[in-house]
C-alpha cells in the first residue's frame, strides 16, 4: 500500500466542536429545568408593526438584460432580492407578499400586531385627510374648468370655420353650375336626348 509520506489527510468525516455543543446542551437543559419549575421563558419583545418609510423599488430592473453565470452573487440574479431575509423572489407580486409577510417582519424585529389608535389620533387623521381632499378638489375644479372652457372655445372656432368653408364651396359650386348651364345653352346642348324630366 501507499506510504503516508506523500498523501494528505484522507479522513472525510465531519469534526464536531465538542465544547460548543456541550454549551448548547447545558443551555437547553437549564431552560427545560426552568420550564419544569414553573418559571416562564423570557418572551421575545418585538416592535409593533409600523408603516414603511421608503418606496418599494419594483421598476429599477424593468426591461434590463442581465447575464447570469454560476459565479453571479445571489443578490444580482434574476428576480427580486430581499437583503433582510437573504432570499430571491421571482416576481413582483410574490416579492410584495414576502415583504408584507410574517417571516420578513419577524426578521425586521416586528410582530404582526398593529398599534391601537386613540380617538384623538383618528380625529386628527380625518381632519388631515379632509383638508387634503378639499385642496385637491379646489385645484382640480379650477384647472379642469379652465381646460374645458378652452376646449369648448376651440371647438366653436373650428365649427365656425368649417361652416364658412362649406358656404364658400357651395357658392362656388352654384356659380360653376350656372356658368355650365349657360354655356351649354349657348352651344346648343340642352340635354342628351333623354325623355326623363328633370325637377
Amino acid at each position: 500500500m501507499a506510504s503516508g509520506s506523500g498523501t494528505k489527510n484522507l479522513d472525510f468525516r465531519r469534526k464536531w466542536d465538542k465544547d460548543e455543543y456541550e454549551k448548547l446542551a447545558e443551555k437547553r437543559l437549564t431552560e427545560e429545568r426552568e420550564k419544569k419549575d414553573g418559571k416562564p421563558a423570557q418572551p421575545v419583545k418585538r416592535e409593533l408593526l409600523r408603516h414603511r418609510d421608503y418606496k418599494v423599488d419594483l421598476e429599477s430592473k424593468l426591461g434590463k438584460t442581465i447575464v447570469i453565470t454560476k459565479t453571479t452573487p445571489q443578490s444580482e440574479m434574476g428576480g427580486y432580492y430581499c437583503n433582510v431575509c437573504d432570499c430571491v423572489v421571482k416576481d413582483s407580486i410574490n416579492f410584495l407578499d414576502h415583504i408584507n409577510g410574517k417571516k420578513h417582519q419577524r426578521n425586521l424585529g416586528m410582530s404582526m400586531r398593529v398599534e391601537r389608535s386613540t380617538l384623538d389620533q383618528v380625529k386628527k387623521r380625518f381632519e388631515v385627510n379632509k383638508k387634503k381632499m378639499e385642496e385637491k378638489q379646489k385645484d382640480y375644479d379650477f384647472e379642469e374648468r379652465m381646460k374645458e372652457l378652452r376646449e369648448e372655445e376651440e371647438k366653436a372656432k373650428a365649427y365656425k370655420k368649417e361652416k364658412q368653408r362649406e358656404k364658400k364651396r357651395r357658392a362656388e359650386e352654384d356659380l360653376t353650375f350656372e356658368e355650365d348651364d349657360e354655356m351649354a345653352a349657348v352651344m346648343g346642348f340642352s340635354g342628351f336626348g333623354s325623355t326623363k324630366k328633370s325637377h
